[in-house]
């Protein structure tokens, strides 16, 4: 039986030592994606801006949404709503395909001694892909109609990272549940869909009660859009403490994942 390591250590030791399977099963996942198809890569361009367009348009137009209270265009508005779409985009993709991910690779589980616990990052690793994709086509939109963007911007990666803990996390969990149960996947599908309407994308958190605040705060979409937006859009920093917190929470998340992942990889065998 091989050895597994339950430790934060082990995490990043696994993570560090397989980071060359990890890059190449990242290029054969994005590469695969898009195998035969017509457009190809090009469809991780025009998948992001078809949707900002839709709920651009329904928002701004239909709604006549606004960001706050003072006068913006139509284009301020898309351009805001985007960032919040970008880092959605990313973490609904890690877990939408989580519960899946042992399932479809019973090989691996089978027949091959292969570190099992490297198939959720190469999922998040992929996701990260298609998020700098949105995001160049977020910075060219931005440069086009606005100018250059703040300094603040190179915060941006930073307003990222908590995030992409917390969805790592989520799916070595999701990942390994869903080789049990095969509802998994349909639960989750259901609970990302509503996740995009209790997530401060097409509104600021700041337009809601407190008690509605409170409850949007355990989301953790609502402090990486805040924070990449003021980065992005306002020109600000973020609060350091409340960053820290945010860190933490994300590293706490993504070892207990990990540990649940390898406590129970053991049985996946028997039921795959």
């Amino acid at each position: 039986m091989t050895r597994v390591s339950f430790s934060p250590a082990g995490l990043f030791r696994s993570v560090w030592s397989n980071r060359s399977l990890i890059r190449s099963l990242i290029q054969r996942d994005v590469m695969g994606r898009y195998r035969g198809s017509v457009a190809g890569l090009l469809w991780s361009f025009f998948h992001p801006l078809f949707m900002l367009g839709i709920y651009t348009f329904f928002f701004s137009v239909i709604f006549k949404s606004q960001w706050g209270n003072r006068p913006q265009s139509k284009t301020e508005f898309a351009l805001v709503a985007f960032v919040g779409l970008i880092l959605f985009n990313l973490f609904v993709e890690c877990l939408n395909r989580a519960p899946q991910i042992i399932i479809s690779n019973v090989n691996y589980v089978k027949k091959v001694v292969f570190p099992l616990e490297i198939l959720p990052v190469v999922v998040v690793g992929s996701a990260l892909f298609h998020l700098a994709i949105s995001s160049a086509v977020w910075l060219v939109f931005r440069v086009f109609f606005l100018g250059v963007p703040p300094w603040t911007s190179v915060l941006f990666p930073f307003s990222v990272l908590p995030l992409v803990f917390y969805g790592l996390g989520i799916a070595w969990f999701l990942s390994s549940l869903g080789a049990y149960l095969r509802d998994v996947s349909q639960v989750v599908g259901v609970m990302t869909s509503a996740l995009m309407f209790v997530s401060p994308i097409f509104f600021p958190s700041a337009a809601m009660t407190d008690g509605m605040r409170r409850v949007l705060r355990l989301n953790p979409l609502t402090p990486a859009i805040e924070n990449a937006r003021e980065a992005l859009i306002f020109g600000h920093g973020f609060p350091l403490s409340g960053y820290a917190w945010f860190l933490g929470g994300g590293l706490l998340v993504a070892w207990a994942g990990f540990a649940w992942f390898q406590k129970t990889r053991g049985g996946f065998a028997d039921v795959l």
